[in-house]
C-alpha cells in the first residue's frame, strides 16, 4: 500500500471521517466492480449507478484517505499542457476537444453539486500569469488558438494586474470559467448516494488479484473473499500503475498549506480567483468557502514517503514565502500543511479505458495531471460508453494507444 500524503491535508482535518462504510468479507457478485474509494471511484460510480448500472466499490483504505484528502480542487478547463502543444502533437482539433471537454465538466460538475449536499461549489476565475517576460509570447499565443474557438479570455497588462489583482507580473491570460469545491465531501457525499440506488460501497477492503474467467473477473480479497463481475474499474489513483506491466505516468510530490482565515478586504479579488504561473513546477493557489487561502506547488520528484514527510514543513514555508513576495500586505501563516502524490502523463493527458495486458472488460481511470477532477468527470461519461458499448468522441486520444 502506497502512503499518499504526508501531514495534515485540510478536507481530512476539517470533515473527519463522514461516513463509515463496511468491510466485505464474503463472497459477492456484481456487475461492474471500482477498485477506487476516491473522488475518481465516485464519480464513476455515481455515473455507472445513475444509468442502471449493478456497481460494487472497494476502496483499500478509508473512504476519501488517499490523494482526494490531500487534492486541493482547484477546477478548470486548462490543462497543464498548452492547447497549442497538444494541437502540435495530435492536431488542433483533438487539442480544442480536449479542452471543450473539461470546460464542460465545469458545468457537469456544478450541476451535480446541486444534487447534493454542500461541497462547497463556487464558481471562480482563472489567472494565469507569465512567470517572466519570456513567457508572454507563448501566453498570447495560448490565449489568441483559445479565443479563435470561443473560449471566453483576455489578456491583462502589467499594470491591471497590479491595481486588480495587487500583485506585480508582466500579464496572464483571465479565464471566466473556473470553480473550486471540497473534493472529500463530494466523494462521501456521491458513495452515499449510490448506496440508495442499490449499489456497494466496502473500505478496509483491499484486491489481491484479478482473473478471467470465461465472461467474467473473479477479484480475490486479501481476506479470502471473492467478487464477481463482467467490468472493473481501476480507479485507484497513484496506485493504478500497480496493475500494469509497465508505468505510463512518473509519480511526483506536491506541496501545499492553508492559512487562518482572511478578511475580504485582504482577499480582494483573491475571492474568486484561482491564480497560478507559467513556470514549471507552478505555484497555484484559491481561497476557501471561509476565506482561507489555500497554496501549493513545489512539485518534486520524491516518491518516497518518509524523505516526502521531512520536506512538508520546509516546502509550505518556501510556499508561503513565494505568496508573501507577490503579496507583501496579506498575512500568511501556514496552519495546516501536507504533501501528496500525483502523476504526469508525458503530454499532460488522462488514460481511460482498457489496456491490452489485461482484455477489453478492464478500464483503467488514471485522471493524472493538474486537473484530475475535471478529467474524472470526463472519464465517468467515457467509460460508461465504453461499458454500454458506445462510442465516445474522446475514446481514442484519451486511451493507451497514444502511449509510447
Amino acid at each position: 500500500m502506497m502512503d499518499l500524503k504526508s501531514g495534515y491535508p485540510f478536507w481530512a482535518v476539517k470533515n473527519g471521517l463522514l461516513t463509515t462504510f463496511p468491510q466485505l468479507t464474503h463472497d459477492h457478485q456484481c456487475e461492474v466492480a471500482v477498485i477506487g474509494g476516491g473522488i475518481t471511484g465516485a464519480l464513476i460510480a455515481n455515473e455507472l449507478s445513475q444509468h442502471g448500472h449493478h456497481v460494487v466499490v472497494v476502496e483499500r483504505r478509508d473512504i476519501g484517505w488517499g490523494s482526494t484528502a490531500a487534492s486541493t480542487a482547484l477546477l478548470q478547463y486548462e490543462i497543464d499542457t498548452h492547447m497549442t502543444e497538444l494541437a502540435e502533437r495530435y492536431g488542433e482539433a483533438n487539442a480544442v476537444l480536449a479542452y471543450r471537454a473539461c470546460a464542460e465538466s465545469i458545468f457537469e460538475l456544478e450541476a451535480l453539486a446541486l444534487e447534493l449536499e454542500d461541497v462547497e461549489f463556487e464558481r471562480q476565475q482563472s489567472l494565469y500569469y507569465a512567470s517572466s517576460g519570456e513567457d508572454v509570447a507563448s501566453l498570447k499565443e495560448e490565449l489568441l488558438l483559445r479565443q479563435k474557438h470561443g473560449f471566453k479570455a483576455s489578456w491583462l497588462e502589467r499594470a491591471t494586474l497590479l491595481e486588480r489583482y495587487g500583485f506585480d507580473a508582466p500579464g496572464a491570460i483571465l479565464t471566466e470559467l473556473a470553480a473550486r469545491m471540497d473534493p472529500y465531501r463530494m466523494a462521501y457525499q456521491l458513495f452515499g448516494k449510490i448506496t440508495t440506488r442499490g449499489s456497494k460501497v466496502y473500505d478496509r477492503t483491499r484486491v489481491e488479484r484479478m482473473t478471467r474467467h470465461g465472461g467474467h473477473i473473479a477479484l480475490t480479497l486479501t481476506n479470502g473473499a471473492t467478487l464477481n463481475c463482467q467490468q472493473v474499474v481501476v480507479a485507484a489513483g497513484y496506485e493504478s500503475q500497480a496493475w500494469l506491466p509497465e508505468p505510463v505516468a512518473k509519480n511526483r510530490s506536491s506541496y501545499a498549506f492553508i492559512t487562518d482565515p482572511l478578511t475580504p478586504d485582504m482577499l480582494g479579488e483573491l475571492k474568486h480567483t484561482l491564480v497560478w504561473e507559467s513556470a514549471r513546477p507552478y505555484l497555484y493557489l484559491r481561497t476557501t468557502q471561509e476565506g482561507r487561502l489555500l497554496v501549493g506547488g513545489d512539485d518534486d520528484e520524491q516518491d518516497i514517503p518518509k524523505r516526502r514527510d521531512e520536506r512538508v514543513l520546509e516546502k509550505a514555508q518556501g510556499l508561503a514565502d513565494k505568496v508573501k513576495t507577490l503579496w507583501p500586505s496579506l498575512t500568511i501563516n501556514p496552519t495546516f500543511s501536507w504533501a501528496g502524490t500525483f502523476a504526469e502523463t508525458c503530454d499532460g493527458l488522462p488514460y481511460f479505458g482498457p489496456h491490452d495486458s489485461h482484455g477489453p472488460n478492464v478500464h483503467f481511470a488514471m485522471a493524472y495531471g493538474g486537473n484530475g477532477i475535471s478529467y474524472s468527470m470526463i472519464g465517468a461519461k467515457l467509460l460508461r460508453a465504453l461499458i454500454e458499448g458506445k462510442p465516445h468522441p474522446l475514446a481514442e486520444l484519451f486511451s493507451f494507444k497514444r502511449h509510447i
